[in-house]
């Protein structure tokens, strides 16, 4: 039978008024992170003076004894499948993997294999670290299922935490480029607004009140536009410094510019028409290619960040895939030949 493992912290003066989740990320030894640490609170794991602790923003308001019980890792329940994966970077302490579309992260409802985890699995065998916790060993962040690019695993609990804590920090760089309807009038700006479950859909993200939605900001540039006259579409360059669900495609979105082939937070198909129309693109088949891509077109093209054990900048970028590229180069030679 598996058993806990009980870590005692005291508090002294200095600690109280702090919150508990960042005074414990201060006493608990160097593999837990302060998010490890906010989702053992989460699950009822920590105590002060005998009570738990009901949520990792909750103040110290004396000295005590705080007891942070970890439960020993869970197997991973997936099983191991020989899927082919392309790893660009791998050492004994992480690897750095271009997803392809269609490639779903993790289990989860309806996946419960055929998944990179499965593929992981089958990879590293067990060398994967457990911080991610069932069905999701190594995976320090994610991308959906038709997202294309550059994602991080760690292979051991050491590099999930020096990964995780780059995200927490914002030091971890990740960059995405996303084809738009439409072109903003400033050429780059920011998407400052917090990111929740849709109350109206549960599938969905949307913009949120701060009370019921988590911050996110997003960075956007317009690298390339698109139209002959009139510029109606854009490719755009978008800096996460913030990892919510779905947080760009709700972004662009939210400012007026959804993903080309986003169903769920895409524009209304007679906008899409009318603006490929503004732009000159009347040809048949290649409004057909624009209304009919498959997927939202993003892709995560480049990431940097610091080696967790030799503290090297390491940096990675990711060609398009060939959907991408393809609808790309078909509307640059558009533009070139001229459209009646």
């Amino acid at each position: 039978m598996k058993e806990n493992l009980d870590l005692c912290f005291e508090i002294e003066n200095h600690l109280v008024g702090q919150r508990v989740d960042k005074a414990l990320s201060g006493l608990a030894p160097a593999d837990y992170s302060r998010e490890r640490i906010k989702q053992l609170i989460s699950t009822g794991n920590v105590w002060f003076d005998g009570e738990a602790v009901k949520s990792p923003s909750q103040k110290i308001a004396k000295t005590g004894i705080i007891v942070m019980q970890v439960p020993e890792p869970e197997d991973a329940t997936p099983v191991a499948e020989d899927i082919p994966l392309d790893v660009l970077y791998e050492d004994d302490d992480l690897l750095v993997i271009n997803k392809p579309v269609g490639l779903v992260v993790h289990p989860g409802a309806g996946n419960d294999d055929g998944t990179m985890v499965n593929a992981l699995l089958h990879h590293c065998g067990d060398s994967l670290s457990g911080i991610g916790g069932v069905k999701r060993p190594g995976i320090v962040h994610r991308l959906d299922k038709d997202t294309s690019g550059l994602i991080m695993v760690a292979k051991n609990d050491f590099a999930h935490k020096g990964l995780s804590d780059q995200l927490a920090d914002r030091s971890l760089s990740r960059v995405y480029h996303a084809l738009c309807w439409g072109v903003p009038t400033l050429i780059q700006g920011k998407v400052d607004a917090p990111v929740g479950r849709d109350a109206q859909n549960r599938v969905r993200m949307a913009v949120t009140s701060h009370v019921k939605g988590r911050e996110a900001l997003t960075y956007y540039k317009a690298i390339e536009t698109f139209g002959e006259g009139e510029e109606t579409l854009s490719l755009m360059e978008c800096r996460l410094q913030t990892g919510r669900t779905h947080q760009i495609r709700v972004h662009m979105q939210h400012i007026g510019f959804p993903l080309v082939g986003d169903n769920l937070y895409g524009a209304q198909k007679t906008k899409q028409i009318s603006l490929l129309n503004r732009g000159g693109y009347k040809e048949d088949e290649l409004q057909d290619l624009v209304l009919n891509f498959p997927r939202q077109a993003l892709h995560a093209g480049e990431i940097r960040f610091i080696h967790p054990r030799s503290e090297e900048e390491m940096r990675f970028i990711a060609p398009y895939p060939d959907d991408f590229r393809g609808l790309l180069n078909r509307l640059r030679r558009t533009d070139d030949a001229g459209t009646a």
